[in-house]
């Protein structure tokens, strides 16, 4: 082989990599998988796609190496390949709000027009939990609760929010969580908790972000707390 034939060859098989990363929908799909392991079913529903849409998105990223697979009885499950695949789109996701600057500026516009005021940073929340002033509530879907949260959030999944207010203490602020600064779930749970009175705030970062600050997180099983649970957090 010669010279010119080896640096076709590594920049050819770069540039599949690439070509997998350029979809917006894939990228959600790496986004959410980032979060943990899901069915295709479940994919095509997140991502608001047809079940064979979005089988043909995973097999280009399958194909690349991006994502794996498993079998579980009859359904497909998928993940990211390893650890080098979150941290690529991390990277690229800084890469695009430094020269797209359009994306910082929706983002802020986006989530003032449903809370005005500031997130909260982890630093914020770091001292708050200490002085244990706050509930923390973790509102993604239960199984990426399990998958990995921070040290004493609660699974409040936003789907079952509105029905378990009643559960819950006004007398504490709330923190919301979710999959990172372009996730809209904290947001919409705060706009919920407001509405019925409660004082609510949402935490820019998630569980990536805690990690990369040097921070641990817990695993296990979560469940939405009762009304008690919560007031024995004061």
């Amino acid at each position: 082989m010669q010279g010119r034939e080896f640096k076709d060859f590594v920049f050819q098989e770069i540039a599949v990599i690439a070509q997998a990363f350029a979809s917006p929908k894939r990228l959600e799909i790496i986004d959410i998988l980032a979060q943990g392991e899901r069915s295709v079913e479940t994919l095509a529903h997140e991502v608001s796609m047809t079940i064979a849409n979005t089988s043909r998105h995973l097999q280009v990223l399958k194909s690349a190496g991006i994502v794996r697979s498993r079998k579980q009885g009859v359904s497909v499950i998928y993940l990211l390949a390893d650890d080098g695949v979150l941290a690529c789109w991390k990277a690229l996701q800084t890469l695009a709000e430094k020269r797209r600057t359009e994306i910082k500026e929706m983002a802020k516009s986006f989530f003032a027009e449903r809370d005005p005021i500031e997130p909260v940073s982890i630093a914020e929340l770091q001292r708050r939990l200490k002085n244990n002033e706050i509930v923390l509530f973790d509102v993604r879907p239960i199984e990426e609760y399990e998958n990995g949260h921070l040290p004493g959030a609660v699974s409040m999944p936003l789907i079952e929010l509105k029905s378990g207010l009643d559960r819950l203490s006004k007398r504490r602020e709330i923190v919301a969580y979710c999959r990172g600064r372009y996730c809209v779930l904290a947001a919409e749970a705060v706009a919920i908790l407001k509405r019925a009175g409660y004082k609510a705030l949402r935490l820019e970062d998630g569980v990536y972000e805690w990690q990369q600050a040097g921070l641990a997180i817990e695993m296990g099983n979560g469940r939405m707390p009762n009304k008690k649970e919560i007031k024995a957090r004061r």
